[in-house]
């Protein structure tokens, strides 16, 4: 199981610093294969093959200064259990795959897992449906002509 990021590790454990900005969330996404630094709904954004992993949330109900972080909905819901001060939904993002996360309180080591982590899990995501559309259509429909 993979490891679950926190803000709240044992001292001594990773890197220790907090409020962090895009800027950083984008040097991890730079050294990740296939990402592209753009925008979604006006905002800074990390996407991969054209599919949006991470970004700056834009709607009014999010706080200043969160990141959207795509991930499943189980994975989620135990970050927001573990450490709501960090890790937080509003109800415009509850049917949505992702979390959101205040940057002025996540370290860097966690903040790292979670956008390696988005952008694994959007990569699954999209192989599970190019697969699924590349079988379609690849049997020969069966034509009984008696």
């Amino acid at each position: 199981m993979p490891r679950r990021p926190t803000s709240s590790a044992p001292e001594g454990d990773g890197d220790k610093r907090r409020g962090h900005t895009f800027t950083a969330v984008e040097a991890i996404g730079r050294a990740l294969p296939d990402v592209e630094v753009t925008t979604a709904w006006g905002q800074p954004a990390l996407k991969v093959h054209g599919k949006m992993f991470v970004c700056i949330a834009s709607h009014k109900s999010a706080e200043p200064n969160s990141l959207v972080v795509m991930m499943a909905f189980a994975d989620r819901d135990a970050l927001v259990e573990d450490d709501p001060a960090t890790y937080y939904l509003k109800k415009h993002y509850l049917n949505h795959p992702c979390v959101l996360v205040r940057l002025t309180r996540i370290r860097l080591d966690a903040l790292r897992d979670l956008v390696v982590g988005a952008h694994r899990f959007v990569n699954v995501q999209m192989r599970s449906k190019s697969d699924v559309g590349s079988r379609q259509g690849t049997s020969r429909p069966s034509h009984d002509r008696r």
